[in-house]
């Protein structure tokens, strides 16, 4: 069975930075696209960032230039580095792949942008 498990949220000062982690098992990461997506109070959930198996790579116009995303198919990891943080940041982080399998949806990592 293939389960997603994210890591690294925290609470950061604007214009701090922090790095999630996904870990997955199976053989999906390896052949998907992956992606990072956020959910903040009150909205949908949506695409932060993507990367194919092949490293091609795909941002949101609100994270372009602040966010990057990697994968190591070896590690079976996806990283998202996120500098230069802002409060409309602040949301629960999930990784997934792309597009997103409803049955993959993990608990997810909380991100608090706040002095």
């Amino acid at each position: 069975q293939v389960q997603l498990v994210e890591s690294g949220g925290g609470l950061v000062q604007p214009g701090g930075s922090l790095r999630l982690s996904c870990a997955a098992s199976g053989t999906i990461f390896s052949i998907n696209a992956m992606g990072w997506y956020r959910q903040a109070p009150g909205n949908g959930r949506e695409l932060v960032a993507a990367i194919t198996s092949r490293g091609s790579t795909k941002y949101a116009d609100s994270v372009k230039g602040r966010f990057s995303i990697s994968r190591d198919n070896a590690k079976i990891t996806m990283d998202l580095q996120m500098n230069r943080l802002k409060p409309e940041d602040t949301a629960v982080y999930y990784c997934n792949v792309d597009p997103p399998y409803p049955s993959l949806w993990g608990q997810g990592t909380q991100v608090t942008v706040s002095s």
